[in-house]
């Protein structure tokens, strides 16, 4: 049974290089929201809209920005960036959570020329190919799928029902959750009289470190080269990568999103839910779409980007969208009038 982590507020403090205020001995054993934490547990309070709870709250202790000393009388923690340093608790309450001693169980179905490294996880009815190299402390959970001359660095998690098809290279401390495929073929035909010839898909996956992908989601592999995904890229659920596409260093994408073959898109951008991005475009570096955005054409300067309309009634949407559909006319007609 994992054990429950627990820290001094001055152990905290002195972790995360906080400013204290309150009970330096004051145990904290657990995070918890503003409204629901209890004497043991440490809060945060990190928007605005959540300083209604301060008044009322039962936490043993809160973090808050260096500026809102005043806005809370019990013990408090202080920090010019409360959100990062609050997800940099929750890895240390996280403890060993899901972590698994290292062993590789009986059931497995291990290629006899597979490298393992030292102090590997492997768990029931997962299937590693021939010419697999698996790093040091590395964890591959139940029914998992590693296919031919796959590469997995050191420290990765791979988490249940996750199927990485033949040469795919994943760098170190990667998590994929469950579900996900890594070097399914891209989407390639060309078509016949006869109907659709298949294009095989003949380049891999290359995948950098501290890359985390989301359950369910799939990234293709390149017809030729190979899709790439940088290091510190993090992936949600159900995004559609396709093939060769390549994704810069610390890129965010939320659910949803599919990207369109070929597609290039830099580093540090952000991508909002639902967004559709068309193939062989363009995305520059430090670029945030928001959700639902439809992105047609190559994106040549940093900053955000939007499209779509907000909600609105049915009735008056539905007024609105005959609107749109006829400003081509009415902009023809005002310049025929100005002329």
């Amino acid at each position: 049974m994992n054990s429950q982590p627990s820290y001094t507020l001055k152990a905290l403090a002195d972790l995360l290089d906080l400013e204290l205020v309150g009970d330096a001995n004051k145990r904290i054993t657990g995070l918890a929201t503003l409204p629901s934490a209890d004497a043991g547990q440490l809060s945060f309070c990190t928007n605005k809209r959540y300083r209604k709870f301060l008044g009322t709250t039962k936490a043993g202790c809160v973090l808050l920005h260096s500026a809102d000393k005043k806005l809370f009388a019990g013990n408090s923690l202080y920090a010019d960036d409360p959100y990062l340093v609050y997800a940099r608790l929750t890895g240390l309450f996280a403890g060993d959570a899901g972590r698994k001693t290292s062993t590789v169980h009986p059931g497995a179905t291990i290629a006899a020329d597979a490298q393992l490294g030292d102090n590997v996880f492997i768990g029931a009815n997962v299937v590693i190919e021939s010419g697999c190299v698996i790093g040091p402390g590395t964890q591959i959970h139940p029914g998992c799928y590693i296919g031919e001359n796959v590469t997995i660095g050191a420290d990765t998690v791979v988490y249940a029902n996750v199927s990485i098809y033949h040469q795919v290279s994943i760098g170190d401390q990667c998590i994929l959750h469950s579900g996900c495929v890594v070097g399914a073929d891209g989407f390639g035909f060309a078509p016949s009289d006869e109907g659709w010839q298949k294009i095989h898909q003949l380049g891999g996956v290359e995948i950098g470190d501290q890359v985390e992908i989301g359950a369910n989601t799939c990234i293709d592999r390149g017809a030729l080269d190979d899709t790439v995904i940088g290091s510190g890229v993090k992936i949600d659920n159900l995004v559609q990568v396709a093939h060769n596409v390549r994704i810069g260093d610390n890129t965010a994408i939320a659910a949803f999103v599919g990207i369109s073959g070929s597609t290039l898109i830099g580093r540090n951008c952000t991508i909002a839910g639902a967004v559709g991005i068309v193939g062989h475009l363009n995305i520059t570096d430090n670029v945030h779409l928001t959700g639902m955005s439809m992105v047609t054409k190559s994106i040549t300067r940093p900053g955000s980007y939007s499209s779509g309309t907000g909600l609105s009634e049915t009735r008056q949407w539905r007024k609105n969208a005959v609107r749109f559909n006829q400003l081509d006319s009415i902009v023809r007609k005002l310049q025929s009038t100005s002329n």
